[in-house]
C-alpha cells in the first residue's frame, strides 16, 4: 500500500526533523497573520519559543493521509478541509477540557461553531493540504537531506531539549507543578487565568479588575 511506502520513507531522523520544521513554520505563519490582525506582535504559540506542535502533527499526518491522492487536486482540497477541521475541533475540545482555555477564538468569524472552528479556517486548511502534499513536503525532504546527518541530529537534540524545558515551564505555571519547574506546588484545578496569559491575552474578569484598579489610582 502506498501509505506504508510513505511511512517507510519517514525514518526517525526525517520524522523529527520535518516535525520540527513544520511546527516552527506553522508558528511563524500564524504569528505573522495574527500580529497583522491584532496590530501588535502576537505569539501564537503556547510556550515562549517559536514552536507549535499542532502544525507538526497536522502537516505530517495530513501528508501521510493524502499522499495516495497526489495529483487529484479537488479531492485533496476537500479532504484537507474536512480532516483538518475535524482535527482542529478535537484539539480545541481537549484544550477546553484539560486546560480550561481555548487558545484561539473564532467567535467573531462568520459561520463559526462554538468559536473553535469556522468556515474561513476550513477553506484555508484545504489550501494548506494542497501545498503540503504537492510542494512543501518534497521540498523540505530535500532540504533536510542537504544537512549533514550528524550535525542534524545534534541540532534536533538541542532543539527538542529547549522545547521540552519551555513547555514544562509553561505547564508548571498552569497546573502548579513542583517549584523546580517554575510552579507553586500542585493545584486542585488548572490556573485558567495563567493559561490565557500564556497564550497572549488577559481573561475578561482580570481585564475588568485591572481597569477598575487603574480608575481608583487615577482618583
Amino acid at each position: 500500500m502506498i501509505w506504508l511506502e510513505e511511512i517507510r520513507k519517514l525514518d526517525p531522523y526525517h520524522f523529527f526533523a520535518l516535525f520540527a520544521v513544520y511546527s516552527m513554520m506553522g508558528w511563524l505563519i500564524e504569528s505573522i497573520y495574527m500580529s497583522f490582525c491584532n496590530h501588535k506582535i502576537t505569539n501564537r504559540g503556547f510556550a515562549k519559543g517559536p514552536f507549535c506542535p499542532i502544525y507538526g502533527f497536522g502537516c505530517l499526518g495530513g501528508y501521510l493521509i493524502f499522499a495516495p491522492f497526489k495529483g487529484r487536486y479537488l479531492l485533496v482540497y476537500v479532504c484537507g478541509c474536512i480532516v483538518a477541521t475535524t482535527f482542529e475541533y478535537i484539539v480545541g475540545r481537549l484544550m477546553i477540557h484539560f486546560l480550561g482555555e481555548l487558545w484561539w477564538d473564532y467567535k467573531e468569524k462568520p459561520f463559526n461553531f462554538q468559536g473553535i472552528i469556522c468556515l474561513e479556517s476550513t477553506l484555508a486548511w484545504g489550501i494548506y493540504a494542497l501545498v503540503v502534499v504537492h510542494l512543501l513536503h518534497g521540498f523540505m525532504l530535500k532540504v533536510v537531506d542537504r544537512i549533514d546527518k550528524r550535525m542534524g541530529i545534534l541540532m534536533l537534540i538541542v532543539l527538542y531539549f529547549l522545547v521540552f524545558i519551555d513547555y514544562m515551564a509553561q505547564l508548571s505555571q498552569i497546573f502548579g507543578w513542583p517549584k523546580v519547574l517554575g510552579g507553586q506546588g500542585l493545584k486542585a484545578t488548572p490556573d485558567v487565568g495563567r493559561a490565557a496569559v500564556v497564550n497572549g491575552h488577559v481573561p475578561e474578569k482580570k481585564e475588568k479588575a485591572e481597569k477598575e484598579t487603574d480608575k481608583v489610582e487615577e482618583i
